[in-house]
């Protein structure tokens, strides 16, 4: 049998009645941009992620560039990140002009490593921006002891981590700002791009509003420069449908993993780790193998997909190799060499799972 990645027919054909109704009343009303969905949603997510703000934008890269230099961050800052990520996070950071500090990963979790925190901050420093990897949270507590003990801002990366838990709150709502993407193949996607912005901070809250509609709170007025980064009001009705459907789909994640994870124990297929603080949301089932290569041969003669997220670390790629040309993260190289996601999306069957792992096994005695 063929199992891709994600599933997104599946999707439709369950939603898509409701998703084009929805549609249909955008198009009725004729009102496109920063319309009654788009403001419909913000207070929906707001409420969901238990935030005082939820400000749309149109991509998740924007929510971070917007999240960053509303923060403050300026050129010449520093930002501490991981490199174990999308090229996303580290872009956000650059288009300010602000530079990376790529520390090492948690090799348990993949996320930053926050024993590394302290080695990395300089009197540039200006804030902190971990990443929830593959739909599980970064250890916050000490991230945010190390920031306010030092005064640095920290933006979470949420792009794949949307209702994800940590010791009881959801990400997006641990730091200064949250920034989530509604990539189609996220836990919460949208048909096109799409972003949000969280935070129980007000001036934080309105510079971004600012910021995403040319600089201006009043139409013709301009008090920044800003940028044009509205969420569109089509995406906003398709994300209202499937937000109700998020718990649900989050749990089949889960369900998913479990089984997952109860065949591939005691393998030579390493299946991932929870923390233990919080809710997994499996936005990936990422394993580790020094035989990913092999294995990821098999799935594919069999129809089955698979990817790597992430085979170059950001400090490897040919953009950043000057800058960080001695730079050298042990666990994150290791990891990059390592991982490999198997499908996982809220409509893979246990038949497929077990497909999976099947043809994974055996690929690896």
């Amino acid at each position: 049998m063929n199992i891709p990645m994600v599933d997104l027919k599946a999707e439709y054909r369950e939603l898509g009645m409701e998703i084009e109704k929805a549609v249909r009343e955008v198009l009725a009303s004729s009102h496109f941009i920063l319309g009654p969905h788009v403001k419909a949603l913000e207070q929906e997510v707001a409420a969901y992620l238990g935030v005082k703000h939820a400000v749309a934008v149109a991509s998740g890269t924007d929510a971070l560039h917007l999240a960053l230099r509303a923060a403050g961050v300026q050129g010449g800052d520093e930002v501490i990140t991981t490199a174990f990520t999308f090229i996303a996070t580290a872009e956000a950071i650059a288009y300010i002009g602000a530079r990376p500090v790529f520390v090492d990963i948690d090799p348990a979790t993949f996320n930053l490593d926050p024993g590394a925190l302290e080695a990395a901050i300089t009197d540039r420093t200006r804030a902190i921006l971990p990443v929830h990897l593959y739909g599980q949270a970064a250890d916050m507590d000490p991230i945010m002891e190390i920031a306010r003990r030092r005064g640095l801002r920290v933006i979470e990366d949420c792009a794949q981590s949307f209702g994800a838990d940590y010791r009881g709150r959801r990400t997006g709502t641990l730091g200064d700002v949250g920034c989530f993407s509604f990539y189609p193949s996220k836990n919460l996607g949208a048909y096109g791009d799409g972003g949000m912005v969280t935070t129980n901070d007000d001036a934080l809250a309105d510079q971004v509003r600012v910021l995403r509609d040319h600089g201006s709170r009043v139409r013709y007025h301009h008090s920044v420069i800003g940028y044009n980064s509205r969420l569109d009001e089509l995406q906003a009705a398709i994300l209202r449908v499937k937000l109700k459907r998020i718990e649900a789909y989050n749990a089949h994640r889960r369900e998913a993993a479990a089984r997952y994870t109860a065949q591939l124990a005691g393998s030579p297929i390493v299946p991932p780790k929870e923390a233990g603080y919080g809710r997994h949301v499996y936005h990936q089932y990422t394993v580790r193998s020094g035989r990913r290569d092999a294995i990821q041969k098999a799935l594919a003669e069999a129809g089955i997909a698979s990817a790597i997220y992430y085979p170059i670390p950001l400090h490897r790629q040919e953009v950043y190799q000057a800058a960080y040309r001695g730079l050298t993260l042990p666990e994150t190289e290791a990891a990059a060499r390592e991982v490999l996601s198997l499908p996982m999306h809220p409509y893979l069957t246990p038949q497929q799972i077990d497909r999976v792992c099947e043809v994974a096994l055996a690929a690896v005695r």
